[in-house]
């Protein structure tokens, strides 16, 4: 799973939204094309989207991984990340059983200070 999912996942389960929010943010702004198309691939391939539409996934995390505030998080939040990776591929029926290892990331992901890096609106390097 990638980053900008795990915040998505979270903002629909009512987290604090100050950094998901800016994750979010910055990847509607700056990944708009790749989501569309991602997006679309999606709702065309109801039963194998997972298949059919991997490499557009793969795009969507590349270009957010390259913003200064998702680097920021994937950095100071590491371990969390690889726990609930982890726990993703080990229950891969059931994404419901690593509630609580989201929840350890999205806390960690709330805590990370990204004053000072760059607001939303700059472009990613």
């Amino acid at each position: 799973m990638h980053l900008t999912s795990v915040f998505s996942w979270g903002a629909t389960k009512g987290w604090k939204m100050s950094n998901m929010q800016a994750a979010m943010d910055i990847t509607a702004k700056f990944c708009q094309k790749e989501m569309e198309e991602y997006g679309a691939c999606v709702a065309s391939n109801p039963s194998s989207w997972q298949e059919q539409c991997h490499h557009l996934k793969v795009k969507v995390a590349q270009c957010t991984s390259s913003h200064p505030v998702i680097r920021k998080i994937r950095a100071d939040c590491a371990g969390e990340f690889a726990e609930f990776e982890r726990c993703l591929r080990e229950n891969q029926s059931s994404a419901q059983a690593c509630s609580t290892h989201v929840a350890r990331f999205l806390t960690c992901a709330n805590t990370v200070d990204i004053k000072g890096l760059v607001n939303p609106e700059s472009q990613p390097t």
